[in-house]
């Protein structure tokens, strides 16, 4: 195992017009299916978008944040469609057009992404994952055609890399780790975590710019504001359950 992967790597934004051949990544999409999926029902599927048009189009989608400029994007979507069909097809009756359900296939995508994106990197390509997929996923679904219960959950740009990528800082791992139970944090425990990257000259540069009192405020107030989360909510809550999926009500 390579152990400088694992504390080296970095996601990559900027990709060469190099190819990315279509044996090598069938061969790690193969390999990413052996990835832990619910009850083996491998609730997920994959586009792949090559074409120069529609990958622009998606772009847009993603709010053409550099990464979505990559030569070739993945939409990995949950995805009961496929599922439902053999059950049917076999005299079964289904019934996965449900929360629970949903929430299987949006674990099982994200799992298998994960272990692509492991597996792309460790191959020498680049990736970043998009995260603006749940976003825009009704734009994204109308553009790739998707049928009943299947929803967009995150894309991966990928490409051969232009550049090194930039280190990003994280949380050490006694900040993640909790022993036997949740042990809730102090004030003080917080300051203590967050303040190596509230140190960092980077951060510090990021609330000067955006004129703010903290970096928390640069993520409550820029990156991430609360109206946004509530209309891209609404946005996605409505398409999931378009889609064919049914949530409890009050």
């Amino acid at each position: 195992m390579d152990k400088g992967y694992w504390i080296n790597r970095r996601s990559i934004r900027n990709f060469l017009t190099k190819d990315v051949d279509d044996a090598i990544l069938f061969d790690l999409i193969e390999k990413a299916a052996k990835a832990p999926t619910t009850g083996n029902m491998q609730l997920y599927s994959v586009i792949i978008t090559r074409d120069e048009a529609r990958r622009k189009q998606l772009a847009e989608c993603h709010f053409n944040q550099p990464a979505s400029k990559a030569p070739v994007l993945l939409t990995v979507t949950a995805d009961f469609n496929r599922f439902e069909k053999w059950c049917r097809q076999r005299g079964a009756k289904p019934g996965f057009d449900n929360f629970e359900s949903f929430v299987a296939a949006f674990l099982d995508a994200v799992i298998f992404t994960q272990q692509l994106n492991t597996l792309l990197e460790l191959n020498g390509l680049g990736c970043c994952y998009l995260g603006t997929a749940t976003y825009t996923a009704s734009r994204i679904g109308e553009m790739l055609k998707l049928p009943r219960l299947v929803v967009p959950v995150t894309s991966l740009a990928i490409g051969w890399p232009a550049d090194n990528g930039v280190e990003t800082d994280r949380l050490a791992p006694g900040a993640l780790i909790h022993h036997e139970v949740y042990d809730d944090y102090t004030e003080d425990r917080i300051d203590e975590i967050y303040a190596p990257k509230e140190a960092l000259e980077e951060n510090k540069a990021y609330v000067r710019e955006n004129s703010k009192p903290s970096l928390a405020h640069v993520f409550t107030d820029i990156r991430y504001p609360e109206k946004n989360a509530l209309a891209f909510s609404k946005d996605f809550y409505e398409y999931i359950k378009k889609q064919g999926f049914s949530f409890p009500e009050k």
